[in-house]
């Protein structure tokens, strides 16, 4: 990447394979589309890059664990709710998946960021702007479901070290789930055909009422 002349105002926008200028700043949801999220996604890499196996297990890997996960929690989920949370880290393919000990380092700055990505990111794929707090919170469990066996299995924690910071699942085997991590192309094409199958009753059903 080629610096900013000397003397110019710092450069706050991404050019997007799509051609899409993305403005980190202020992203605008015409800026956005499924495929850039789902191309950086697959390549961006979960725990620093930190864990076993020929390829990163990337973050769009994660987020397709975590959708599985939230619909064995959650009691018939709404496409709705399903996209949000194969969404849930979809920012992270503008940002990168920071690692939480160097998000407590860097504080709200980025924070402030990475939620006004989420909430373009929503808009642009006609989601609540702020899911409901009961939501955020089946996510978020299904997220730490996701984490402990990640850590576990990939990332080198021990059972003590998961369990003291993403909790021990109950009611799951790590035999359920796929944990390989895959090569980025193959998993771009699996979440793009995971947000197809979840789009089309959503789209099906705006029609119906719309």
């Amino acid at each position: 990447m080629m610096p900013d002349r000397i003397g110019a105002p710092p450069r706050a926008w991404q050019r997007m394979l799509s051609g899409r200028r993305l403005d980190l700043l202020d992203p605008s949801p015409l800026d956005i589309e499924i495929g850039d999220i789902a191309h950086g996604l697959a390549r961006v890499a979960r725990w620093n890059g930190q864990t076993s196996g020929d390829h990163a297990f990337s973050v769009a890997q994660h987020c397709l664990l975590v959708e599985e996960i939230f619909c064995a929690i959650t009691p018939d989920p709404t496409p709705t709710e399903r996209l949000t949370a194969l969404l849930h880290d979809a920012a992270e393919y503008v940002i990168g998946d920071m690692i939480s000990p160097f998000k407590a380092v860097v504080g709200g700055d980025y924070k402030e960021v990475e939620n006004r990505l989420k909430r373009a990111i929503h808009l642009r794929f006609a989601l609540p702007a702020e899911p409901t707090s009961a939501l955020n919170d089946s996510i978020k469990r299904a997220d730490h479901v996701a984490a402990y066996f990640e850590a576990t299995e990939l990332a080198g924690f021990t059972i003590a070290e998961a369990t003291r910071f993403f909790g021990r699942p109950r009611g799951f085997e790590v035999s359920r789930f796929d944990l390989i991590p895959r090569a980025p192309n193959k998993v771009q094409r699996e979440f793009l055909a995971r947000f197809a199958a979840i789009e089309k009753p959503r789209q099906a059903s705006s029609r119906r009422t719309g």
